[in-house]
């Protein structure tokens, strides 16, 4: 079996691109029998690892698990328009996810999508009513906001459960039992008569929720390529922020006619539908890829005798070849039902799991990452706490019909910061790889996060000054969709920056990313209710612009120009269990 990506899947990956070329690898039969072509490279080759080279050793390296560290070629020399496929999709299964028709690919991907933004919607959008549910049930201000603050943390901390379990028994069971758990938590919210009974149905849904956080960016990297992966990443982190924006938009209609809780049943409703998609619609995304060298050696060896007995008898050394080729049957829509798909094949055990994802914080991309998320995060959950007892409170007295508009901005800065961080950046990445002899560089979409550092940054400032001097609610509004503008550009750079670099364990490397920054986030947020009323608004949110531009801009500095010869050596480096 050769690794080089093909036509017939071009029309199949790529619909509407039938002018793309897409170049062939060389096979690797035409390489020395001890070296192999490395995977979306063409004509590069490299050492081939052992194929008892993951056993070998307890501790692996990202180089025993991959053949590369994130630097790989994407545009061939040749034709200026030519697209090399990475990862490369394996041609003799039609149940590597990478070579699903596209229809399949995105029924599956927008049901986890919406998913992750029925959780926020559910949880987050409750915002809106706070200062009535603070009326209702007695509570104090930061009372109130703990029904957020302990759901995000929960919805950290249990990445750290969700992620390995997916890891060892595969997504789709995660997916279908977290979402019939979501279900019911907002059912129970619906019902709940105290205000401890809706804090705990709002943990029990940030529980089930949590499952999202980190598979969901990680199913990404399961159904798409490199030069997808920005997009697409922009797209899932739209839904993800959509549910705290788009939920108190609506939620404040729903209280001003109706009550708090029909937005928990809304939420419910939602969410039946979207179990019956997950059940019906999501089949199992995990793939291992170092299947395909195994394979892949052994068919080569199969086809190297078939040429050898063709040669003898004289006969058809083609056909004897394509006979060669072994094919692994396609699976029917029953059997992709199924919630078991088997657990690793390696000596990997579950507890493992639990413990591999911890060494990974010595990779700088993970802390960059994780700290530029979590700062996004903080200042916009920030701003939806602290909105509602601004602007419904003398001088504004707006209701909470009105109120919820101030999510309008928040979502026209998410939807720009996800296009800014997704597709722009997949745009900037390819003209960048073009100019380097069609070699891509993970580091290369970092430079656009200049673009949520000054935006961001200043509306941080507007907010803040806007809220203490009780300026007119437009620079709230403006302030606001600044604020929400890096919610979606800096997780959708960063973490497909995460996912690039460390591509054979970036569900692991995904969950310290989504787990950690919400437990910063948590800590964060219940202190920033004290910290406003201690020195204000002006000073609260101009140390946030200071703390947010610091953290963005210093690791652009480091990464930008050290990231490659830090990869390339920490890729050696024995920390991956």
């Amino acid at each position: 079996m050769s690794f080089y990506a093909f036509t017939p899947f071009s029309s199949a990956i790529f619909p509407g691109s039938a002018n793309l070329s897409f170049h062939s690898l060389p096979k690797p039969s035409s390489q020395p029998s001890s070296t192999r072509v490395k995977p979306g490279t063409p004509g590069e080759t490299m050492s081939s690892p052992p194929s008892t080279s993951r056993h070998k050793h307890k501790l692996h390296t990202l180089h025993t698990l991959y053949s590369n560290s994130g630097t790989v070629t994407i545009h061939s020399s040749s034709s200026s328009d030519s697209i090399i496929l990475v990862p490369t999709p394996n041609p003799s299964d039609p149940n590597d996810p990478l070579s699903w028709p596209p229809s399949k690919k995105y029924t599956a991907f927008l049901s986890i999508c919406l998913f992750t933004f029925l959780t926020n919607f559910g949880i987050g959008g409750l915002t809106s009513a706070f200062y009535l549910i603070s009326l209702e049930f007695d509570k104090t201000l930061p009372e109130t906001s703990e029904l957020l603050l302990w759901p995000i943390l929960v919805l950290g901390v249990f990445n750290f459960f969700w992620v390995p379990l997916a890891n060892y028994f595969g997504k789709r069971p995660v997916f279908v039992v977290s979402c019939a758990l979501l279900f019911v938590g907002f059912i129970w919210g619906a019902l709940a008569g105290s205000f401890e009974s809706l804090l705990w149905s709002n943990i029990v849904g940030a529980f089930a929720g949590s499952s999202t956080e980190a598979l969901g960016a990680a199913m990404v990297n399961d159904l798409f390529f490199v030069h997808e992966r920005g997009g697409k990443m922009g797209v899932y982190m739209n839904f993800i922020s959509g549910g705290n924006t788009l939920g108190p938009l609506v939620c404040g209609f729903v209280v001003t006619g109706l009550s708090w809780r029909w937005h928990k049943w809304i939420a419910a409703i939602l969410t039946g539908i979207n179990l019956v998609t997950v059940v019906l619609m999501v089949p199992e995304t995990r793939y291992d890829r170092n299947d395909m060298v195994s394979v892949g050696q052994q068919q080569l060896e199969s086809e190297d005798k078939g040429r050898e007995k063709a040669k003898a008898r004289g006969g058809d050394e083609q056909g004897q070849q394509h006979r060669g080729t072994v094919m692994v049957p396609k699976k029917s829509w029953i059997q992709e039902l199924s919630l078991w798909s088997g657990t690793p094949k390696d000596d990997t055990s579950l507890w493992k799991m639990f413990l591999r994802p911890l060494p990974m914080f010595s990779y700088p991309c993970v802390i960059y990452s994780f700290l530029g998320y979590a700062v996004s995060l903080v200042f916009t959950v920030a701003v939806n706490i602290l909105n509602t007892f601004v602007l419904q409170a003398p001088p504004y007295n707006w209701s909470p019909t009105v109120n919820g508009l101030i999510n309008i901005p928040g979502l026209i800065g998410n939807l720009f910061g996800s296009f800014a961080g997704g597709w722009l950046v997949d745009k900037f990445c390819d003209w960048k790889s073009r100019k380097n002899n069609g070699v891509f560089e993970p580091e290369d979409r970092l430079y656009l996060c200049i673009l949520p550092l000054l935006i961001t940054g200043a509306g941080c400032i507007i907010f803040g000054y806007g809220v203490e001097r009780t300026l007119h609610w437009t620079s709230l509004f403006f302030g606001y969709g600044m604020v929400s503008f890096a919610l979606t550009a800096v997780p959708t750079i960063t973490m497909a920056y995460v996912s690039d670099c460390l591509l054979p364990v970036n569900s692991d490397a995904l969950m310290l990313v989504n787990g950690t920054k919400n437990i910063v986030a948590f800590g964060f947020l219940y202190g920033i209710v004290p910290w406003v009323e201690d020195v204000g608004y002006v000073e609260c949110f101009g140390t946030q612009a200071g703390i947010y531009v610091a953290i963005i801009a210093i690791g652009m500095a480091i990464l930008i120009p050290f990231g490659a010869r830090i990869r390339n050596a920490q890729a050696r480096w024995r920390i991956i269990l």
